[in-house]
């Protein structure tokens, strides 16, 4: 990986239009936010909170879930900007498929055997933000 974190050898996806012609191709796929796939190699996977390791990577759906009936780039808005928060210079969103093994302490799926899919341009963050305060009401716990 480089500082951009573009990954070599996959695809770098510049648009949410770019992750959802992927999302409608592979499945199920995920994303993580993190140093890369080398990074998460050489270091096991622990919750942060109670120091428990944890038996796969952290990851979040990409693909819907079947009663989702909005478009296919608001569901991959909303996934981004669940985890945004952990990008940093250091940590970039990257696509990823694999088998779970277990649900983390958000109920986030843990995979083991992973396959890098993409990496995800920082940019995409970005758009997802815009889109997600476009169509989506933040905040609203339906009371």
């Amino acid at each position: 990986m480089d500082e951009t974190g573009i990954l070599p050898g996959v695809p770098h996806l510049r648009s949410l239009a770019d992750l959802a012609q992927l999302v409608e191709v592979v499945s199920p796929v995920y994303v993580r936010f993190s140093a890369g796939p080398v990074a998460d190699a050489a270091t096991a996977s622990r919750d942060h909170e109670s120091g428990c390791l944890l038996p796969g990577l952290s990851v979040n759906p990409l693909t819907p879930e079947p009663w989702w009936d909005r478009r296919l780039e608001h569901w991959l808005a909303r996934q981004l900007c669940q985890y945004a928060h952990l990008q940093s210079p250091e940590r970039f969103p990257w696509v990823l498929t694999g088998e779970i093994v277990g649900r983390g302490p958000d109920c986030e799926p843990l995979l083991v055997d992973t396959t890098v899919i993409a990496s995800i341009d920082r940019s995409v963050v970005d758009e997802a933000a815009e889109t997600y305060a476009r169509v989506f009401r933040p905040g609203d716990d339906g009371r």
